[in-house]
């Protein structure tokens, strides 16, 4: 019987045990994740007010109760917990789908100055990731630069914009619903080195920003104009297309007589952020972001013009990209953020390595959207029964999860998540509310194994 250990509950990880199960009728997988809870970027990445996507966890969740997986919480791989050496011995196999775990950096002066975040460290606080440690986003802030023009920009910039009358039918943490409800951010930036042409939103979640209760979006007419793409949008891809569609109509004036909204949301693009600078003479809070004006090079990128500008903030959010990192035991690309593989079989030296596969962002890098991970799975799964009759020959303990324990590990098993999804509704109802998340490693665990949390 084929036994095997996916890393990573989120989408990649599901996705891969369900594509096993689903082709061998014998094999046993258990789904081992850092975190006491399941799903990944799903509970954590995915903004509390798209219900719609986060639905998804109903479909990860089937795959999870499958009578041949198992979900093992709050398992980490590496030094600081099981060796990946030791997890190899006690399977056949081991699918990696770690994910892309931190940030692209602009690199450029002032990054470091207070106020200045990644737009993951802000979305996993309102996400109630429990490595999060920060609460302090909103302190002092009166204008937000939101950099970048994907999808994750786009939430947080909502985010910012929300009410508490939104954002209360959440499963948001209650602190940052409560920082949020106070929140003294009245305009948001969200800036793009490249035109609209090349943003990497989609329109729904554009659209999005114009739904918003009290807040008005505009577009500076000028960066349209700057666009190629801008004049004829009937050249462009269906989506690009559409995207600039809906930035032509917010580029027109207010309606006459329309009184001020609360927030106010301003999509500028070819600006391409080179510092951040001190509120005040030698001051370590960030007040406000020198952008250069950029402009097509007839290539598809930009070229800077020698021409600057300011805009004035207390809080940054970069969202440029997110960027896999090395995992102990395993080869590593360093230029591209990935596991060198030969479709899903993890390469040593250019070299498979028996056993060892990979699948998701950790493989390909950052790119796609959650159904990406399904035929990514696919495929690294049907790398791995390929091998499985050579893999299978080697003898394993009886049951991983017995000599797991015997070592004095405390996996959180299936039963453990659900009573951290109890505590979780019943703190929602404490509250007034429905599900509150639990936002940190104490009150998780305490839930897991039968406390208060």
């Amino acid at each position: 019987m084929l036994r095997v250990a996916v890393v990573g509950s989120g989408p990649s990880g599901v996705y891969s045990a369900q594509s096993l199960v689903q082709q061998d009728p014998a094999v046993r997988v258990d789904v081992l994740d850092r975190l006491p809870c399941p799903y990944g970027l799903v509970r954590y990445g995915v903004a509390p007010d798209h219900e719609k996507i986060k639905s998804l966890q109903n479909t990860l969740r089937t795959v999870l109760e499958h009578d041949r997986v198992r979900f093992l919480g709050g398992v980490e791989i590496g030094p600081a917990g099981l060796p990946a050496a030791r997890l190899r011995e006690l399977y056949h196999a081991v699918v990696y789908c770690v994910g892309a775990a931190t940030d692209r950096r602009l690199g450029i002066p002032g990054e470091e100055l207070r106020g200045s975040w990644s737009a993951t460290e802000f979305v996993s606080w309102y996400s109630a990731h429990p490595d999060c440690v920060a609460d302090t986003f909103l302190s002092g802030a009166r204008t937000a630069v939101v950099i970048g023009v994907g999808n994750v920009a786009v939430d947080v910039t909502r985010m910012l914009a929300r009410g508490v009358t939104e954002l209360s039918p959440t499963d948001m943490p209650q602190a940052a619903l409560s920082a949020l409800a106070a929140s003294e951010v009245t305009e948001v930036h969200m800036v793009g080195r490249r035109g609209p042409s090349q943003a990497r939103f989609t329109t729904k979640e554009l659209r999005e920003l114009g739904t918003l209760p009290d807040t008005r979006v505009t577009v500076e007419r000028a960066d349209l104009e700057l666009d190629p793409g801008y004049g004829d949008p009937a050249a462009l891809p269906g989506p690009l297309r559409r995207n600039v569609e809906v930035l032509r109509d917010w580029a027109g004036a207010a309606a006459p007589g329309a009184p001020p909204p609360r927030h106010r949301l301003r999509l500028r693009f070819f600006l391409r952020p080179v510092a951040f600078l001190p509120d005040d003479a030698g001051g370590d809070r960030v007040g406000a972001v020198r952008f250069e004006r950029t402009e097509p090079d007839g290539r598809g990128g930009v070229t800077g013009t020698g021409r600057f500008e300011e805009i004035e903030a207390q809080l940054v959010l970069r969202s440029v990209g997110y960027r896999g990192v090395p995992l102990e035991g395993l080869p590593f690309d360093a230029g591209r953020g990935t596991v060198p593989h030969l479709a899903g079989r993890v390469l040593r030296e250019g070299v498979v390595a028996p056993g060892e596969y990979v699948a998701g962002w950790i493989k390909r890098g950052p790119t796609g959207v959650i159904g990406t991970n399904r035929p990514c799975a696919k495929e690294t799964v049907a790398s791995l029964l390929a091998d499985a009759p050579a893999l299978v020959r080697r003898e394993l303990p009886d049951d991983p999860l017995a000599v797991l324990r015997a070592e004095g590990r405390t996996p959180v098993d299936w039963s453990g998540w659900q009573a951290i999804e109890r505590a979780e509704a019943e703190l929602g109802a404490s509250l007034g509310r429905s599900v509150v998340k639990l936002s940190d490693w104490t009150s998780l665990l305490a839930a897991a194994r039968g406390g208060v949390a």
